[in-house]
């Protein structure tokens, strides 16, 4: 079987703080086998973000401001069999493209997903984390903070993510489950837990917890935008 080609794409805005030790991490695993290419797609960052994504990145493009959009960028100009989407501040388990390139892509699984891990020592934070991976075995539904994995032709297929200002990586995962289940790596990315830190860990589970209860209930992603920035 032929080893596949992975593209790490990568929507920002404004993420000098955490783009240069994301791109650093994974250029140190650039000369592995398989090989991957890392896609920053920059939707209109006004501090240092695209020139330390010139020096590190194999691909730089501009979009339209939004991650559905930038992802949906990056995805047509990646060369990957797999397309990988990646927050600026989630770190990838160093042996990611061989679990990609042998267990995922052996199987019939579509898509995948993997484990998370918070950045955080505080005990809260780290049971946040499992919870989130619990849910998501019980659900199939997967967040943007699990870096989420799909067969470059499958996600062609369905026409990439859907062109909405929130909410887009529950989405594609409510079609891509039509598809297949998603195929869940127990070695896990580690995220930042900068939004639950500055915003308190309470407040931050209940607006995402009440936000996507509003969404499944019929509510639309515009309507709930202003009310998650």
């Amino acid at each position: 079987m032929r080893t596949p080609f992975i593209s790490i794409v990568i929507p920002v805005v404004n993420e000098a703080a955490h783009i240069e030790s994301t791109l650093v991490e994974l250029s140190s695993n650039s000369g592995n086998d398989p090989e991957f290419e890392t896609i920053v797609v920059d939707g209109g960052s006004d501090d240092d973000t695209l020139a330390i994504a010139k020096r590190k990145a194999d691909k730089v493009i501009d979009s339209p401001r939004g991650r559905a959009a930038q992802m949906n960028a990056g995805a047509e100009t990646a060369s990957g069999d797999i397309l990988l989407f990646l927050h600026a501040d989630t770190r990838l388990p160093d042996n990611f493209s061989e679990l990609l390139a042998s267990e995922f892509w052996s199987t019939d699984h579509a898509w995948g997903r993997f484990d998370t891990r918070l950045d955080s020592t505080r005990p809260i934070l780290r049971l946040v984390g499992c919870m989130m991976n619990v849910r998501s075995r019980l659900t199939g539904i997967c967040t943007g903070d699990q870096a989420i994995f799909v067969r470059r032709s499958v996600f062609e297929q369905l026409g990439g993510f859907a062109q909405i200002p929130l909410m887009e990586d529950i989405e594609i995962s409510k079609r891509l489950k039509t598809i297949s289940s998603p195929f869940c790596v127990s070695s896990p990315v580690i995220t930042s837990s900068r939004r639950w830190e500055q915003y308190g860990v309470a407040k931050t589970i209940m607006l995402m917890w009440w936000l996507r209860l509003r969404y499944f209930l019929g509510d639309t992603p515009e309507s709930l935008v202003k009310q998650y920035r």
